[in-house]
């Protein structure tokens, strides 16, 4: 699939140049909260061990670098049991001051169908190969759909328009870190081998639907068959095995890797990382923008990237965390 297609998950505002881990905007200002006592709360241990990364299937996007399918081995890690909220990361924000990227350049990424019309028609700029995603002065995580949008009936949703930078920034602040590639497949799998989805191979359990994606004809009609237009509560639908929730579809993820199509094929076996420097991160999950005719990578072994300057109104970040001591492990297990 080319990268022009790819702009269909989220476009992306930088060029591809290569990049170091310290290339990008600088979280040097950003200190750990004083008190980390709830570090772990809204957490769940996961006891590691190995699975079966990748897929070979025919629905997957072999260019995406998904396959072969492989062994992989991870030490055991906390991972947040949601992606972060628009409270956390107002508490965030309320706390440092931090200022994210989109603010910074005084726009983002929107999908048309959100924005009212007093900003459409404002907009003067789209991305070309996918005319649907549109510049949007003043969108950023307090104003997800346009400077006359708000997240006051939506604290409990995953915060949008964050950058990588901005991930990096929170984690730093929360002591936590964002996941690997391989430990946020790991997690997003819940226990289950080299199936499609977080609950099986069925994209819908018993008839019911399991995550919220487009439903109807894309980029012109989303009937909201599943419950949401845009992005659902972080807690809204079952959870998988392990106990996350909206691992497929809602918001793209930010991971720690640099994405690569060939990396991984002479990668470690044992807590593999992505290359030392690249392009763009690695993005997990797929969105509420998804759909099967034009891009099914809801599925829990499907991948994107984008620049760690680049902001969208479907991407977010949940959190990890190591775990050292093996008693805690042994009690929450």
């Amino acid at each position: 699939m080319s990268q022009s297609n790819k702009t269909c998950c989220t476009p992306r505002r930088s060029t591809n140049r290569s990049l170091t881990e310290t290339s990008g905007q600088p979280a040097a200002t950003i200190e750990p909260a004083q008190e980390n006592l709830h570090l772990y709360e809204g957490m769940i241990a996961l006891p590691g061990g190995e699975f079966l990364m990748g897929t070979d299937d025919a629905e997957g996007f072999p260019d995406d670098g998904e396959g072969p399918v492989r062994k992989v081995k991870l030490k055991p890690f906390y991972i947040d049991a949601c992606s972060v909220t628009n409270l956390q990361f107002s508490e965030f924000v309320k706390e440092t001051g931090y200022v994210t990227d989109a603010e910074r350049f005084e726009w983002s990424f929107v999908f048309h169908s959100l924005l009212s019309e007093n900003v459409k028609n404002q907009v003067t700029q789209w991305v070309q190969e996918t005319p649907w995603w549109l510049v949007v002065k003043g969108a950023s995580w307090k104003y997800p759909e346009g400077p006359d949008s708000t997240i006051d009936q939506k604290l409990d949703h995953p915060v949008v328009h964050v950058s990588w930078n901005d991930a990096i920034a929170f984690c730093k602040w929360s002591g936590k870190r964002l996941p690997t590639e391989a430990e946020w497949e790991y997690a997003a799998r819940g226990g289950l081998s080299q199936r499609k989805y977080p609950w099986g191979n069925k994209l819908k359990y018993k008839g019911k639907h399991q995550c919220n994606i487009w439903q109807g004809q894309f980029p012109t009609e989303n009937t909201g068959a599943d419950g949401y237009m845009s992005t659902a509560p972080a807690k809204s639908y079952s959870p998988n095995g392990y106990g996350l929730y909206n691992v497929s579809g809602n918001v793209w993820e930010w991971c720690s890797d640099w994405f690569s199509l060939s990396h991984h094929l002479n990668a470690p076996i044992d807590n593999p990382r992505g290359p030392s420097h690249g392009s763009a991160k690695v993005i997990r999950g797929g969105s509420y923008l998804c759909h099967q005719s034009y891009c099914n990578r809801y599925r829990v072994a499907a991948r994107s990237s984008n620049t760690i300057d680049s902001s969208t109104g479907n991407s977010g970040f949940r959190c990890v965390a190591d775990i050292y001591n093996k008693e805690v492990l042994k009690e929450e297990i």
